[in-house]
């Protein structure tokens, strides 16, 4: 067996990023920029308001009360030639360029609309003094010209987006999102609809598989089911390596198994595939190698579900997520308690607990096993949000802290979520 960080590093080190491409900011998101986004322009790009109200002077509401002409309107989108003179008011909204001469807008909360008498014009009452430069925005108080706005290297988020649109960047040089494959092979496979034969299974694995690679923010491609046939595998896996930037095939990786898909990939390979044996449990047997005069990567998970998940975990998606040019090639990994004891054998392996992990109401994060901890029980992983590691020795005791991989950060139990914190704020209950 070999350790778990020379697993990761013989896969790591032949998975570097993607040669970077342009690619329209809407298509972007969630992918990692090759090159820093300077702005050319302002933002805002003009001095503006920011309420709606009255663009006044400043020298006019040093005190409250003082009662102003309106004189001119300004709406968002247009522009006023009108310079706010002594005494004067101009309506204006949000967003709107400010007249010349403004000083503050007084916010429509803050202004009495007085009627107007005979022939005049309206008049205002600015119920309080207002600072000079009161809800005003500047040109470039937000983005300056010559600004980095996203640097190299940032996964491109919808505020990130919204940046690059707001500064006129309509499309950005980023590390393209790998298009990863997903193979099943086996007779005994079973796609749906079909109803299942003697000895047959489905195809839970290839489905599961799909939903991780696009959970990740890759494009996973389906290539189906292949039956053994040495040929048609070779077939596929040949077809795979000119449109995919890495392929995922489960089973048929242990010691000792003979199966088409391993025959085939060493046949490809020239006998260059690594078929591992790792220190861990579950997800043990683990292959990888390089396809084709692309050098594709083809990881090799084991048959069993949930082995193939905790391997795709551990070796297949860092691998992925660093061709994608992430830095952050890993889920998150914090330290939690033992709500009960977690209990292992030594055997040489570091061991990967499905477990709960949820908040106590002190704000740390405790864990618990859930039933079933076979590498077949899918339904079991499939309660789990979280994986405890658990070195090689007796396992860890109840009250004690332990490493635990968070598979699902979006639904720890006991988490309040902001409706909960903003109706403990407010005194209100659900």
């Amino acid at each position: 067996m070999i350790p778990l960080a020379e697993a990761r590093s013989i896969v790591l080190d032949r998975c570097p990023p993607r040669p970077p491409v342009w690619t329209p900011v809407d298509a972007a998101l969630g992918c990692v920029t090759a090159r820093p986004v300077v702005s050319a322009v302002p933002v805002p790009p003009f001095d503006n308001s920011a309420v709606d109200g009255y663009a006044v002077r400043a020298a006019d509401v040093r005190t409250a009360h003082v009662v102003l002409d309106e004189v001119a309107a300004v709406m968002a989108g247009t522009s006023t030639d009108r310079v706010l003179g002594d005494g004067e008011a101009i309506r204006i909204m949000t967003g709107a360029p400010l007249p010349a001469g403004t000083g503050a807008v007084a916010m429509i909360e803050d202004v009495e609309v007085l009627p107007a008498v005979g022939g005049s014009g309206g008049a205002i009452r600015v119920g309080r003094a207002l600072a000079a430069g009161e809800n005003l925005r500047r040109a470039g108080d937000d983005i300056v010209v010559g600004q980095e706005v996203v640097p190299t290297g940032t996964v491109l988020s919808p505020a990130h987006i919204g940046v690059l649109v707001s500064v006129g960047v309509d499309g950005v040089e980023v590390v393209p999102r790998p298009r990863v494959g997903v193979l099943s092979t086996g007779d005994e496979l079973t796609p749906l609809p079909e109803p299942l034969g003697p000895g047959g299974i489905r195809d839970s694995n290839r489905h599961m598989l799909l939903g991780l690679v696009g959970q990740a923010g890759f494009d996973p491609i389906d290539l189906g089911v292949v039956p053994d046939d040495e040929e048609r595998v070779a077939a596929v896996l040949q077809d795979a390596a000119m449109r995919c930037d890495a392929i995922v095939t489960s089973g048929g990786v242990s010691v000792g198994d003979r199966d088409v898909v391993k025959a085939t990939l060493d046949g490809l390979t020239g006998g260059a595939m690594r078929w591992m044996q790792i220190a861990i449990r579950p997800a043990k047997p683990f292959a990888f190698g390089l396809l084709g005069e692309g050098r594709v990567p083809v990881f090799g998970l084991p048959g069993n579900p949930v082995s193939a998940l905790v391997s795709f975990e551990l070796l297949a998606g860092p691998a992925l997520r660093r061709m994608a040019g992430r830095h952050r090639i890993d889920r998150p990994v914090v330290r939690a308690r033992a709500a009960t004891n977690l209990i292992r054998r030594p055997d040489g392996k570091v061991h990967f607990a499905r477990v709960v992990a949820g908040w106590t109401p002190e704000g740390s994060i405790t864990v618990a096993p859930v039933p079933g901890q076979q590498s077949h029980q899918l339904h079991a992983m499939a309660e789990a949000n979280a994986l405890a590691v658990l070195p090689d020795g007796p396992g860890v005791a109840a009250g004690d802290a332990v490493h635990v991989l968070l598979l699902d950060v979006e639904h720890l139990p006991g988490a309040l979520g902001i409706g909960g914190v903003v109706d403990a704020l407010t005194g209100e209950t659900a």
